[in-house]
């Protein structure tokens, strides 16, 4: 897009009180931007209400600022003026990341948000510029899954997470889900670790590792922790948000990009989740935009398992292993990648090793050191020991009020 295309896209995105289904309309009606605006008040009132009609016929305060850092960012400048200091690095290499801003009427805008009822008007995007190139594809036109959960996973959760989007992305699917903390972060990670380069189902060429919808503008990166995750991201996935840059990590924001993570995706798995937790909004719209739901039931005494028995209870499919969300999208899977497939389906079956008897004591759910003395009849002090030895091999993770718990599966 040239200066001028680009100025009247964000000027319509920065219109108050014009939201995206008003702005369909009136791009319906009268085509891009720049016709819009050229067109009188009485026009655009057989489009919008009166309010929008005026706001339309304004130019947006803050407008001028935000195209030229657009088109600085475009050209490769870290961030915005007055961005924090977690800019992206800008393209000087060509293994750092390309920049695009993608617009409904762009070839390279994702088919599937086409389909959804409310498909943002821009998406600002960040990867490698072999898929932001303009005659590329870069969204994947089948075989997205979104993995969504907890931002304060259980140990196991946080390793279900990392083993389903390794083996998933093994087969062939683009991991999608949303930078935070938790869940979301192993699923980025597990993808990445798969391959930077598994083959699309459709074309054979390489589709991203991984996208990560975010809720602020790509100037920054929130929460701050995932500083090297997203960059990691922007060179084998994808780094995409609908906010403009500059855009602060607003509450509000990150409910709605939830739209987006399901809309990508063909499903979305919860891995785990609270009641109240921000994983059932994406369930939910995924369920709104047809798309599968599932997720993986936990202890029965775990918080963080009660939003996957209440999605199970309404209807989603419970899921023990990655072969279970590949039979229901109608895929066949790949080779075994590693024999520590999630779920224990991906592996190739080899001989089980003699449980400890410890481990067998522990069974799957966080307990106690007196409850284990109970189970074991060991002393708290050889326990102690012995729960060490167990956490050092990684076979058994320390919790919060001095719970242990078993990872992994037998």
């Amino acid at each position: 897009m040239d200066r001028e295309e680009l100025g009247g896209w964000l000027r319509l995105t920065l219109s108050p009180g014009v939201g995206n289904g008003a702005a369909r309309r009136l791009l319906s009606r009268f085509g891009l931007p720049s016709a819009i605006f050229a067109q009188p008040e009485a026009a655009l009132r057989e489009c919008v209400t009166a309010p929008q009609a005026r706001a339309l016929c304004e130019v947006p305060p803050a407008w001028a600022g935000l195209l030229d850092t657009t088109l600085q960012w475009l050209g490769g400048a870290p961030g915005a003026p007055g961005a924090d200091n977690s800019g992206m690095p800008p393209p000087a290499r060509t293994s750092e990341p390309a920049r695009a801003v993608i617009t409904l009427g762009d070839p390279r805008y994702p088919a599937a948000l086409l389909d959804t009822e409310d498909p943002p008007l821009l998406l600002y995007v960040m990867g490698p510029l072999s898929l932001l190139r303009l005659q590329g594809q870069p969204f994947p036109r089948h075989h997205c899954l979104a993995i969504v959960g907890s931002r304060n996973p259980t140990a196991q959760g946080a390793d279900n997470a990392r083993l389903f989007a390794r083996a998933l992305h093994a087969c062939g699917l683009t991991i999608v889900s949303g930078l935070a903390l938790g869940v979301d972060a192993a699923a980025h990670e597990g993808a990445l670790d798969a391959s930077a380069t598994v083959p699309s189902r459709d074309t054979g060429v390489a589709v991203p590792a991984t996208i990560a919808v975010v809720g602020t503008g790509l100037d920054r990166v929130y929460p701050s922790r995932n500083l090297d995750l997203a960059r990691r991201i922007a060179v084998h996935g994808l780094l995409v948000s609908e906010y403009p840059l500059g855009t602060p990590p607003l509450p509000a924001n990150f409910p709605k990009r939830n739209r987006i993570i399901s809309g990508l995706s063909q499903g979305t798995l919860v891995v785990e989740a609270a009641l109240a937790s921000g994983s059932l909004i994406t369930a939910r719209t995924a369920v709104e935009q047809g798309r599968e739901v599932f997720a993986i039931p936990g202890s029965i005494h775990a918080p963080q398992s009660r939003g996957c028995h209440a999605l199970i209870r309404q209807g989603a499919k419970l899921v023990e292993s990655a072969q279970d969300v590949l039979e229901e999208l109608r895929l066949s899977a790949a080779p075994p990648v590693s024999a520590e497939g999630a779920g224990g389906g991906e592996a190739a079956p080899s001989a089980p090793a003699p449980e400890n008897a410890l481990l067998k004591a522990l069974g799957f759910d966080p307990v106690g050191i007196d409850a284990l003395v109970a189970r074991t009849g060991m002393d708290a002090a050889a326990l102690q020991v012995a729960l060490l030895e167990l956490e050092l091999e990684g076979r058994v993770a320390r919790l919060p009020g001095g719970l242990f718990q078993r990872l992994g599966v037998a």
